[in-house]
């Protein structure tokens, strides 16, 4: 089954049953593609190496296949992955098509199944000029449910009127995650602060502790890259400071192009220096970019 995210906003079926379907229908894509490279099979036990501990093997399995297997636990987990999601107000942007908190929440949530079927612990963390929700980092069924009831709510809440402060945000993150993780980052990346140090020390903060960092620059292309607007007049409203502005887009629209990638181009650069990984994603776009991106990183990681 292959959703993309039109048809997921038109659906009223549970977070959880459409993020197991989204995976269902990459990892279908996957085994069909002589180029994916990396295994996408996961097993409920591994095999018994010699010498170690009796006490989990699974002899119902021995007695069927001859093989010994030791039965893996909740708290044996391969990688400990926190997700951050930015939930400011320009998130919601845009507010009659695919927004950007909807292409990240749902993106989120297919990694949580992906990452619960490869028995990998997540945690997930809202925020925007501070931390608004942030979880324990498990593996279990019950954890993985109670991330999918809280991505849910993120969904059905009303737009956070604060804007973002991203330096602030990373420095108290990083105070909190302590063991080597992987750290996925979905935000439009829009800041009220333009301190380039700051920022910098921030994720410099980040990767401290040895972390790997994944930011998915999350944009609505049409718009906020291409400036694509009906020539007419229209109201721009800064989404994070509420500034607003009456004009026509073709009075701004090459400005506007010039500055966005320079901004954008230097945000590489900065994330190329600190050996981030920094993907660009369309709203417009299914999520298999993302769960691709993922599974390429975590197989450097083993």
């Amino acid at each position: 089954m292959k959703l993309d995210l039109n048809t997921i906003r038109e659906n009223t079926l549970s977070i959880d049953f459409l993020a197991k379907k989204l995976v269902e229908g990459f990892i279908t894509g996957l085994h069909k593609s002589p180029y994916h490279g990396f295994s996408v099979e996961f097993a409920e036990h591994r095999n018994y190496n010699v010498g170690e501990s009796t006490r989990y093997i699974d002899w119902k399995v021995y007695a069927k296949t001859d093989r010994l297997f030791t039965k893996t636990f909740e708290e044996e987990t391969n990688l400990r992955c926190h997700i951050l999601i930015d939930v400011s107000n320009s998130m919601w942007y845009p507010k009659n098509k695919i927004s950007k908190l909807y292409f990240g929440v749902y993106s989120a949530a297919a990694l949580i199944w992906l990452l619960f079927k490869q028995r990998d612990a997540v945690s997930i963390t809202t925020f925007s000029s501070s931390i608004k929700e942030q979880t324990a980092v498990k593996s279990s069924i019950s954890h993985i449910q109670k991330l999918f009831g809280l991505l849910d709510n993120t969904l059905k809440s009303k737009p956070d009127i604060d804007s973002t402060n991203l330096a602030e945000v990373i420095h108290e993150i990083s105070n909190t995650i302590h063991k080597r993780s992987l750290v996925v980052i979905f935000s439009d990346m829009i800041n009220t602060s333009d301190d380039e140090k700051e920022f910098t020390e921030a994720l410099m903060h980040l990767k401290h502790n040895k972390h790997e960092i994944i930011i998915f620059h999350i944009k609505d292309k049409k718009t906020e890259v291409d400036f694509d607007f009906k020539e007419v007049p229209h109201l721009f409203v800064d989404l994070e400071s509420g500034e607003r502005v009456k004009l026509r887009p073709s009075e701004i629209k090459d400005q506007y192009k010039k500055l966005s990638k320079a901004r954008t181009e230097k945000l590489k650069v900065l994330c190329g220096e600190l050996k981030i990984d920094l993907i660009e994603v369309d709203t417009a776009e299914d999520i298999d970019s993302v769960l691709n991106t993922f599974l390429i990183k975590r197989s450097k990681m083993r």
